[in-house]
């Protein structure tokens, strides 16, 4: 069996988190969006990731609502880009220092909170996503001085790093990052050299799009027929073996899936207890790796 726990931010944590983007799925719901997370806590849930753009602070007014500080449960939020209602991409970039010091003052202000657990710098320099252009083409050391400070002023108590390249990791390293969150799944991982630094580093690696990508063009570790075979030997689902590859594949990682659904929250929960055996991982270890590294916008 795996190791159910891992290192973030000093703390010892459940190794699967829930990622609150879905949340804004249920914004004309809220009481089942409340529910929902409140459900996830039961479950064991105790980290928890953000960011002000989810649902134009939708996820973040929900979270304010259902944590207690009994709770105990870490939130991590992300700043380098801010929402943006009614453009043609939900959310614009927002690199500048004095943008993400707004940013991380936004997040304290919806999440009711006086410090910040974790914040995520999204650099955007790798993925499949946004780039940043013009003024949002900011040096990592300008970015890092505006965070470092943020953390000394108990503003934030430790900082990540999302969207990040092997050089940018190491250069940040000085800073002393706790996680990185990276586009990384069964199917996609152009990331390998990142996440062997952060296992030797004891840096969380903490994969977003785990199950491939969500654009379209892009793999998808559930179309894979290794992937599907296996999940009918377990009697599982092959998104569940997709997330369960990522937990035995390095003790490091967490991860946080993300959902509306209250039965998809349990079935995403009970991944930490499926076992892969040697045989498994080798099939699933045996398929190609494709790059997801692919603009959007």
């Amino acid at each position: 069996m795996i190791t159910t726990t891992a290192s973030l931010a000093g703390r010892t944590v459940f190794r699967i988190g829930y990622g609150a983007l879905q949340l804004e799925r249920l914004h004309d719901r809220r009481g089942e969006a409340v529910a929902l997370l409140r459900r996830a806590v039961e479950l064991g849930v105790d980290h928890v990731d953000t960011a002000e753009f989810y649902g134009f602070g939708f996820a973040n007014d929900v979270i304010r609502e259902v944590l207690r500080p009994e709770d105990d449960v870490l939130v991590v939020t992300k700043v380098g880009a801010d929402p943006n209602p009614g453009g043609r991409v939900p959310l614009r970039l927002a690199q500048r220092p004095e943008q993400l010091r707004a940013s991380v003052e936004d997040n304290l202000r919806s999440l009711g909170v006086d410090r910040l657990g974790v914040v995520n710098l999204r650099r955007l320099d790798t993925g499949p996503g946004l780039r940043p252009e013009g003024d949002q083409v900011v040096d990592l050391d300008d970015q890092l001085a505006v965070m470092t400070a943020l953390r000394d002023e108990g503003k934030i108590g430790a900082i990540g790093l999302s969207s990040v390249t092997l050089d940018g990791l190491r250069r940040a390293l000085p800073a002393g990052i706790v996680c990185v969150q990276n586009a990384y799944s069964l199917v996609s991982r152009d990331d390998e050299d990142i996440l062997r630094l952060c296992t030797a580093e004891g840096i969380a690696w903490v994969p977003f799009f785990p199950l491939g990508g969500a654009f379209p063009g892009l793999p998808k570790a559930t179309e894979e027929p290794a992937v599907h075979a296996v999940a009918e030997s377990l009697g599982v689902t092959p998104s569940q073996v997709g997330l369960a590859w990522l937990l035995h594949h390095a003790p490091n990682v967490l991860l946080i899936p993300g959902t509306a659904d209250a039965a998809h929250l349990e079935a995403n929960i009970a991944v930490g207890g499926i076992a892969l055996d040697a045989a498994h991982l080798a099939t699933l270890d045996g398929i190609e790796s494709r790059s997801n590294d692919v603009p959007i916008g």
